[in-house]
């Protein structure tokens, strides 16, 4: 897979997590509690400007779910290896409410995530 283009979303910010499949994977599944291997490009909502990717560091990123955001921990479970999965992420599951002390504080973001391995 290459790097994902993230379309702009029309409307308001969603008040709740949202996960879309873009793509189903047929490997091992991601657990609550476990690791991850991901590439992920992260966009700002509103603005629709990217504020991080592992695919301009030319490498994936290999997390903890329990020590990422909410959204990551609710939202990558279930999703397994080969997937990739858009989540709309509402400042209380992202970087919190504004002036929460983060760049991103108060920002509704969205992730694509690709998942590449597990364990």
């Amino acid at each position: 897979m290459s790097k994902p283009e993230v379309d702009f979303i029309p409307g308001p910010p969603p008040a709740e997590l949202q996960i879309t499949d873009l793509v189903v994977g047929d490997g091992e599944e991601a657990v609550a509690g476990g690791v991850v291997d991901v590439h992920y490009v992260g966009v700002e909502f509103e603005s629709g400007e990217e504020f991080d990717s592992s695919w301009n560091r030319g490498q994936s990123a290999r997390f903890p779910l329990p020590q990422l955001i909410g959204a990551w921990q609710q939202g990558i479970p279930g999703m397994k290896v080969g997937g990739r999965r858009q989540l709309v992420c509402p400042p209380e599951l992202a970087y919190g409410p504004v002036g929460g002390g983060h760049r991103l504080s108060g920002q509704t973001l969205i992730f694509v995530i690709d998942l590449l391995g597990v364990g």
